[in-house]
């Protein structure tokens, strides 16, 4: 007879994916008292017909309610764009955040790219929440990604002999 299964700790659990390098974004959604984000890097495209990504709340976060009832913004950041990182994840920054003007959504002013949503659909993910958006505008620029692999940032750099490097 087979042993009980015995799930992982959410701690070795967070360990192992800490080795999975994903880029990084920050969630931004209006408030009554002004544009929000949230330092996010479980995001992923689902489907180009219709155009869906999703994002991972949880369920404990601020931003968990409004994500999934109201629009939001998938802000990709830059390279250059660590501290707003950091700020939207509530850690020690010198970044002063700046929104784009004119955004049907709150936007940041400069992400590598943007990624405006309607929610479309919500699963239960555990203590997260998965949320399915509807992509109904986007935009993008030139730039190296920010990543975050190893409890660490870093980026994407095209060197000379084309294959694209994580430092």
């Amino acid at each position: 007879m087979p042993e009980a299964f015995a799930p992982p700790s959410p701690g070795a659990l967070r360990a192992c994916m800490s080795r999975f390098a994903t880029g990084v974004t920050v969630v931004s959604y209006a408030t009554d008292s002004g544009p929000r984000g949230a330092t996010m890097n479980s995001f992923t495209s689902v489907s180009a017909e219709p155009p869906l990504v999703l994002v991972s709340v949880g369920r404990r976060a601020r931003c968990h309610d409004q994500l999934a009832d109201g629009p939001f913004c998938v802000n990709i950041l830059g390279a250059e764009q660590e501290q707003l990182a950091r700020l939207f994840a509530g850690a020690p920054s010198t970044a002063e955040p700046r929104w784009a003007e004119g955004a049907r959504v709150p936007r940041l002013a400069d992400p590598l790219a943007w990624v405006e949503c309607e929610p479309w659909r919500a699963y239960d993910g555990g203590d997260h929440t998965l949320v399915l958006g509807r992509v109904t505008d986007l935009g993008h620029r030139d730039g190296d990604a920010l990543t975050y692999a190893w409890s660490r940032f870093a980026s994407t750099t095209e060197s000379t002999d084309g294959i694209e490097h994580l430092f």
